[in-house]
């Protein structure tokens, strides 16, 4: 299998609207779980705290793409 296969599999619109929905839901979850001090006022955003929350929608995104495509390809 090569790269291109792969990606031209993980650009499926299935797939990514799959995953883009796993990873609002579990994102969002873990986001308020992490950091809900921002959420409730305590806190200000700060640099440090954007990126891991956008890590933390990107990691369900990768993991549920990478399921997925596996998943596709190996049938």
């Amino acid at each position: 299998m090569s790269i291109k296969t792969w990606l031209a599999v993980a650009s499926d619109k299935q797939i990514v609207t799959r995953s883009l929905k796993i990873s609002l839901i579990v994102g969002s979850l873990l986001t308020l779980i992490n950091q809900y001090e921002i959420f409730i006022g305590e806190t200000q955003i700060t640099t440090a705290q954007f990126l891991k929350i956008v890590l933390t929608y990107m990691v369900p995104y990768a993991v549920s793409t990478y399921a997925a495509v596996s998943t596709k390809l190996n049938k």
